[in-house]
């Protein structure tokens, strides 16, 4: 008869060798670390051993040693190669997977495969946030293309990825060159490993040009990360045939906004216009605030060649030189574009808002408006310069003053609102390029924030606010509706723990006893405004915090200290707006429990997708950008230019320009006045004999000495420090 004393032995046996299931213990061994000293406890230790192997509780090994029995876990995935091995991030999961080099199998980059999980000990399961494994099994192939430089070594030839992540060489048999030459960029098709040879082996299935010329390296961009260019046949068809008529019917069902002060701001070089903005005083001291978006829902329908496509794509990818839609020219820059003095179907949220920035009441309705200007960023920015000098307006601009006048002031009060309650209010570099006849880059600069940029962004916060809180917000009686939010989690702590080390380092403060609130983290972002670090500990504290995704379930947004929060005012170029679009008018209209149990199954992996596609467009935009600024940096060879250091390592540093924002490398074989070594605590590379330092954030003046177009590397010289 088992006794409860029985039952608590073998449960502290099995304790013990989960927390060590990759180590084995004799049996006196194992007594000890439990505790057990005396002989009778050791007889009954060894009784409940015994029974536990009967059981298959545990592992008996040769040597009368005992062990953990570890039920392998097996996951799905999708494989991301990295220069260390793999990562497979598990499906309906935000855990991750990392797979060593040699575990990889015969797995490539994007292809879903099975993964086998090794077992943790309970000190690894506390200490390290990623689970190691196996890949068992492909269960899908991707479409195993690979974008790289063909170079012929002695009689062969092979392929060096552009992908940094990408470590291996592609072997190319001679007769699948498809006409390329060594120093072509091409792309390569992934073929069945031949057994005799130790590299991926593949075959040429386009020959882009020459490595290293502009059009060729952006069209490489394009293709390393798989980007359609072309939209099919059918798409092309479906949007073509779509009339441009609005009918009588469709005019008369829906909200009658043409008569009202409608008008557009944009980017100078704006090609569609998706949202419209108007406002008016109301007699009670109110403003009546319109956020009007275009209707993209009417013209691309559900389960269409339209729809299918701009799910795949899932947003349009902004180039230095140009743009990839998400959706077709016809409807992109026609049908669904507010252009001005011309008629369009849109999505209105008209508020009324007090002068200190509440929303009183709302209302969301299908609509039709006439966007009476267009206006650009700097024209606003100007227009509100000369009426503070009193200057008098043209007769074109006038009758717009009033509005802008209005939308500034309640878009001031709407962003002290916001940072008051937490929001973060990132100040992140961008530059602009302007290109000569030849499509060459002739001028680069910082793009400047200006206020006119704030008071379009306050005004889509808010009606994207209004939206989602529409919808999520339960009303009484009535179950939680199914929709899609953009969400944004709390920092994961040990990252913060880091951030706070840091920025200590550079005089600055970070309080992370009891968690970090986004308030705390602007105050920090506060202390370091215009220091010499600014830039580099922005990007860090957008580093240590989560990523914003879409999501069926709303867990707020954390950087912007919004409870409810969703993207409804890019439809042109988001599909996660879009989707917003038709929830919002079949919530309006009543939604049948199928249809909504429909929804309900099917979001989740729209909001995967979206959010997927959102990261890859973000990483191809850093890539094109980069192959612009080496483009424009080749006619600066020699070139002296001021920079801030953004990077320390072993090997180096790395440098940002102050003009550019291109980055590259101080090699440490090219600081030639002494012997540098990393000094980690400090993030610097400190000089044996000078004592000289270079650490994250200082100034310094840098000559360019060489541009590598095909790797994407620029190299600098130290001249000196500020």
């Amino acid at each position: 008869m088992t006794t409860n004393n029985d039952v608590e032995l073998q449960h502290r046996i099995l304790q013990f060798l989960e927390r060590y299931p990759t180590e084995q213990f004799k049996s006196k061994e194992l007594a000890r670390r439990l505790g057990i000293r005396d002989e009778s406890t050791y007889q009954q230790f060894k009784q409940e051993l015994r029974f536990l192997q009967d059981k298959g509780a545990l592992l008996r090994y040769r040597g009368k040693k005992y062990g953990y029995r570890y039920v392998p876990e097996v996951v799905q995935g999708t494989l991301r190669l990295v220069k260390t091995g793999g990562v497979v991030a598990i499906l309906d999961s935000d855990v991750e997977v990392f797979i060593e080099e040699s575990d990889i199998d015969s797995a490539y980059d994007g292809d879903t495969v099975e993964v086998t999980l090794y077992p943790q000990s309970t000190k690894q399961k506390v200490r390290d946030k990623i689970r190691k494994g196996k890949v068992t099994r492909v269960l899908e192939h991707s479409s195993r293309t690979v974008v790289g430089i063909l170079e012929k070594v002695r009689k062969q030839y092979r392929v060096i990825p552009d992908s940094k992540n990408l470590t291996q060489e592609i072997f190319i048999q001679s007769n699948e060159l498809l006409g390329a030459h060594a120093g072509d960029k091409v792309v390569v098709e992934i073929v069945p490993k031949n057994k005799s040879h130790a590299l991926p082996e593949g075959k040429v299935i386009e020959v882009i040009g020459k490595a290293g010329a502009l059009s060729t390296e952006l069209q490489s961009v394009a293709r390393e990360f798989h980007l359609p260019l072309e939209f099919p046949p059918e798409v092309i068809h479906e949007a073509d045939t779509l009339s441009s008529a609005i009918p009588q019917d469709e005019i008369h069902r829906r909200q009658d906004f043409r008569n009202l002060l409608t008008f557009t701001i944009d980017p100078e070089d704006a090609k569609d216009f998706d949202d419209a903005l108007s406002i008016e005083l109301l007699p009670d001291g109110n403003y009546l605030l319109g956020v009007h978006i275009a209707d993209v829902s009417y013209y691309v329908r559900e389960g269409s060649a339209l729809d299918i496509e701009a799910l795949k794509r899932g947003t349009s990818v902004y180039f230095p030189n140009g743009v990839i839609p998400m959706l077709p020219e016809r409807l992109s820059g026609n049908l669904c574009s507010l252009r001005p003095n011309e008629d369009r179907l849109a999505y209105s949220v008209s508020m009324v808002v007090s002068p200190r920035g509440a929303v009183k009441e709302y209302k969301i309705e299908q609509s039709i408006i006439q966007s009476k200007r267009r206006f650009t960023y700097e024209e606003v920015e100007e227009l509100i310069k000369q009426d503070k000098k009193g200057n008098k307006l043209s007769q074109k601009d006038a009758p717009f003053i009033s509005s802008l006048k209005m939308l500034y002031k309640l878009s001031n009060v709407l962003t002290k609102n916001r940072l008051r309650k937490g929001s973060i209010d990132f100040e992140t570099a961008e530059v602009r390029f302007r290109f000569d006849e030849t499509g060459k880059p002739s001028e680069v600069e910082k793009k400047i924030r200006l206020e006119s940029h704030r008071l379009v962004e306050e005004c889509m916060l808010l009606a994207n606010r209004v939206v989602a809180r529409h919808i999520g917000l339960p009303k009484p009686e009535q179950q939680v509706q199914p929709f899609l939010y953009r969400v944004h989690d709390a920092p994961d702590p040990q990252r913060i723990q880091e951030l706070a080390l840091f920025v200590k380092k550079f005089g600055f403060s970070l309080n992370v006893e009891g968690g970090v609130s986004s308030k705390e983290l602007q105050q920090l972002l506060n202390q370091v405004k215009g220091s010499e670090v600014e830039n580099v500990i922005n990007g860090i504290v957008l580093r240590s915090m989560a990523k914003a995704i879409y999501s069926d379930h709303n867990i707020g947004h954390y950087g912007l200290a919004f409870d409810y929060y969703a993207h409804f005012t890019s439809p042109i170029r988001r599909y996660p707006d879009l989707i917003v679009h038709r929830m919002l008018k079949r919530y309006s209209s009543g939604i049948a429990p199928s249809v909504r149990e429909e929804l309900r199954r099917r979001l989740p992996a729209i909001a995967k997708q979206s959010s997927d596609r959102e990261r890859l467009a973000m990483e191809a935009e850093r890539a094109a950008i980069k192959v612009v600024q080496i483009e424009y940096m080749k006619n600066h060879l020699g070139d002296e230019f001021q920079a801030v250091i953004s990077g320390v390592a072993p090997y180096g540093i790395f440098v940002e320009l102050n003009d550019s924002l291109a980055e590259g490398l101080i090699h440490v074989r090219d600081m030639m006045d002494d012997y540098y070594g990393y000094n980690e605590k400090q993030y610097a590379l400190v000089g044996r004999r000078t004592k000289n330092i270079y650490r994250l954030g200082d100034a310094v003046t840098v000559k360019l000495v060489r541009v590598n177009p095909e790797q994407r590397q620029l190299d600098f010289m130290l001249v000196s420090k500020e």
